[in-house]
């Protein structure tokens, strides 16, 4: 995050919130865009990657304990561990991003198949989530960008939506994987 010592950057932070408003809105986009192509129908002669969500799962069970790790050493004033801390965790979400899409791209949706109440526990979860991981993405660029910029009063204030919304978003992640697991080909 490399904090400056001085006041707040606001001309700094303007410069950023285009890219803000950008990669909001052009990572759900294309990531959707994605999530429809699959390479095997088009032709392409891929394997599957049905080895992927155990691991994208793990990656955001990493996620959630990287965010609480950050959380908790913010609040012993380790400034420097909080910063790490929550690159990881921005690096952690673009690694799962990017396989989330690669097994999408190479495998079939997998149908949840329990019933009754768990079936609209697990679409509840699940809708939640998705809908989730798309509000937290300007959430979390601007509560970064707060940071660099040294805008410290309105990070922390940003940073108390972001963290359980992103926290949220790690955990059900794993629910959903743990849900639907049962049900993988």
């Amino acid at each position: 995050m490399n904090v400056i010592m001085s006041g707040p950057n606001v001309k700094q932070e303007k410069k950023y919130n285009r890219w803000i408003v950008i990669l909001s809105i052009a990572i759900p986009l294309t990531v959707a865009a994605l999530f429809g192509v699959n390479l095997r129908r088009l032709g392409f002669d891929v394997e599957p990657m049905m080895f992927l969500p155990p691991i994208y799962a793990t990656i955001n069970a990493l996620t959630a304990i990287v965010l609480v790790a950050a959380f908790m050493a913010i609040k012993k004033g380790n400034l420097k561990l909080h910063e790490r801390l929550v690159k990881f965790a921005m690096v952690l979400s673009v690694l799962f991003l990017v396989m989330y899409v690669a097994y999408h791209m190479t495998s079939d949706s997998t149908k949840y198949g329990g019933d009754g109440a768990i079936r609209y526990l697990y679409f509840f979860i699940l809708i939640t989530h998705i809908m989730l991981s798309v509000i937290v993405i300007p959430f979390v660029l601007i509560t970064y960008v707060r940071a660099i910029t040294n805008n410290i009063e309105l990070h922390k204030k940003i940073a108390k939506i972001t963290f359980p919304l992103w926290l949220y978003v790690a955990i059900t992640g794993v629910v959903v994987y743990i849900m639907i697991s049962p049900y993988y080909a």
